[in-house]
């Protein structure tokens, strides 16, 4: 199947310092042929030998521009690190544009991926409920219904779109974590003890800069709002960068390493009804987010042991 369709919605690439993923994800955004393409990308590392010329050779990619297209590009010669990059650019993104699909460097989109966001970022623009649009979809078949695309709480970042009305909410300082903790409303949220440990360990975490996650924070944000996402149910997006020089998917192995795609058929099937599908995030939850505290707390010891002994 062709895939013959303008794209007039802005997209943004996230990239950093892996010229070989950011080359594939690079060959997708060039057949979609967006009008507009917002680049982030982050400064390298002082105490990485070779990341300088790995991130010039990461941004040389998009001077290959070839389409009618304006290429705007918010570059940083210092590393802000992933949370604080990807969350101050965006933040500039909203400051250009109303809406926008997002893919980082090593998610590879399916074609049907684009129009996806595109019909959904208008159909819902005005509808304060939904906060994302995910491309993103980890249930291995599992299917409740025959629509294009469910409803979640969880807003997967791999391959993904969203207003400015909904990123307004982002707060990277998560000010309302005290309180949202103190009076446990992560339980009137999630309601399974399973979940609601997970989040509150996460959360802590991040707030007192433990995880270095704009992703959580976004998360958070959304939560705060009673926000829904919109998930396409056939997955429209494979993530390549399982990897060692990956910040957040070191385990080559994963289940969720390099997901084959699959389209999604056109015209959409819409859902007559806003009802979060309470069987797949739970499915989500004890397969994606089942990570304990504890092993996460060793990975990043792990990260900052390797990163003293490479001084």
């Amino acid at each position: 199947m062709t895939y013959n369709y303008q794209l007039k919605t802005p997209v943004v690439f996230l990239i950093f310092n892996r010229p070989d993923t950011t080359e594939k994800v690079f060959e997708s955004i060039r057949q979609a042929k967006p009008l507009k393409l917002l680049v982030i990308a982050d400064g390298p590392r002082t105490d990485r030998p070779g990341e300088a010329e790995k991130c010039a050779a990461t941004r040389a990619i998009i001077e290959r521009v070839d389409w009618e297209c304006e290429v705007l590009k918010n570059y940083s010669e210092i590393n802000l690190s992933c949370a604080k990059r990807v969350s101050s650019g965006l933040n500039w993104v909203f400051e250009q544009v109303e809406d926008a699909i997002i893919l980082e460097d090593d998610c590879v989109p399916h074609p049907s991926f684009f129009r996806f966001c595109e019909e959904l970022l208008e159909r819902y623009k005005d509808d304060s409920r939904v906060v994302s649009i995910s491309g993103q979809n980890v249930q291995f078949g599992r299917q409740r219904t025959e629509y294009s695309y469910y409803f979640s709480r969880y807003n997967h970042c791999w391959g993904w779109a969203t207003w400015k009305r909904a990123w307004q909410y982002f707060d990277f300082e998560m000010k309302l974590w005290p309180e949202v903790k103190k009076h446990n409303f992560l339980g009137d949220i999630l309601i399974e003890p399973q979940a609601i440990k997970h989040w509150t360990e996460t959360f802590q975490s991040t707030y007192d800069g433990q995880i270095n996650s704009w992703a959580n924070r976004w998360t958070f944000a959304c939560w705060m709002q009673n926000g829904l996402s919109i998930l396409a149910n056939t997955n429209l997006i494979s993530n390549i960068g399982f990897g060692t020089e990956s910040t957040h998917t070191g385990n080559k192995k994963s289940k969720f390493a390099n997901i084959p795609t699959e389209a999604v058929e056109f015209p959409l099937k819409e859902p007559p009804f806003m009802i979060r599908d309470m069987r797949a995030d739970s499915f989500t939850q004890s397969t994606l987010y089942h990570q304990t505290f504890l092993r996460k707390l060793k990975k990043n010891l792990k990260k900052n042991v390797d990163l003293i002994l490479s001084k």
